[in-house]
């Protein structure tokens, strides 16, 4: 195995490595590596869906999206590109934060990738808690938020009434390192417990503002075979369509995680 950093704010590239073929000593240092690194990108992978799930499952049991999914595996997801006007990703987030029990990792693995762009940004959010000033550490550490799917249903013709919502930690304490990471994404959190709306806006939007900046993130570039993995506890993404119609393939899952603390 082989490491080499993705970007300075966080991930990893581990060359030589074959999924299909990860012993436990092997697994527990991929793991570790997970931890350090919040992004890991395994390139040249050739994996059948039962693959990418056993691999996954080394993680947790897996977690479905409450609006898609193949039917032959409805675990997974398929990210097609259907143009730029119809792209639901196209903003920061965690995955899933809807969830009381939201998704510890989220893994992507590419059948189609365009000739140039497409990527997949990252954001560090441990490193966005730590650039906060102490008193606004102070502050965020005392507050719960409101996160809703209500905007995912009615993208995908569902009822947003029905739709899944949860209260989450503002700062989160990652349950295997100890670390705490800002816990807001514009996509799903709504209002801080107990303000309302207009109350919460003026914050919030500092927030998602202050999570995504420059300085906490890097981009994976890519190409047919990677399969890329990255923890949600500690780090947003941004499906970023700058690839017009090009084709962009993707099989994506997610393994259940931990209620934030």
């Amino acid at each position: 195995m082989q490491v080499s950093r993705l970007g300075a704010p966080l991930g990893a590239r581990l060359e030589n490595v074959d999924v299909r073929n990860v012993d436990d000593a092997a697994w527990q240092e991929i793991n570790r590596l997970f931890c350090e690194y919040h992004v890991l990108v395994f390139p040249r992978q050739s994996l059948t869906p039962e693959d990418q799930i056993a691999f996954a499952q080394r993680w947790g049991n897996l977690v479905r999206h409450p609006y898609a999914g193949i039917d032959a595996y409805p675990d997974i997801i398929e990210l097609r590109n259907v143009g730029q006007a119809r792209d639901i990703n196209q903003h920061w987030h965690s995955d899933m934060t809807y969830n009381i029990a939201p998704p510890k990792l989220t893994m992507l693995y590419a059948q189609e990738a365009p000739t140039i762009g497409g990527d997949t940004a990252f954001a560090n959010q441990e490193l966005a808690y730590e650039a906060l000033s102490e008193g606004l550490r102070t502050t965020v550490d005392g507050l719960r938020a409101v996160h809703t799917a209500e905007g995912l249903a009615s993208a995908y013709g569902e009822d947003p009434k029905q739709a899944p919502r949860a209260e989450h930690p503002v700062a989160r304490v990652h349950d295997e390192t100890g670390r705490r990471a800002l816990y807001v994404c514009r996509a799903f959190t709504r209002r801080f417990v107990g303000w309302t709306r207009e109350e919460s806006a003026a914050l919030l939007g500092y927030l998602f503002h202050h999570s995504s900046r420059s300085e906490f993130q890097a981009r994976q570039v890519w190409n047919v075979g990677d399969l890329v993995m990255w923890d949600n506890r500690s780090v947003v993404h941004f499906a970023v369509h700058d690839h017009a119609d090009e084709p962009r393939l993707i099989h994506r899952l997610q393994v259940d995680g931990p209620i934030p603390a």
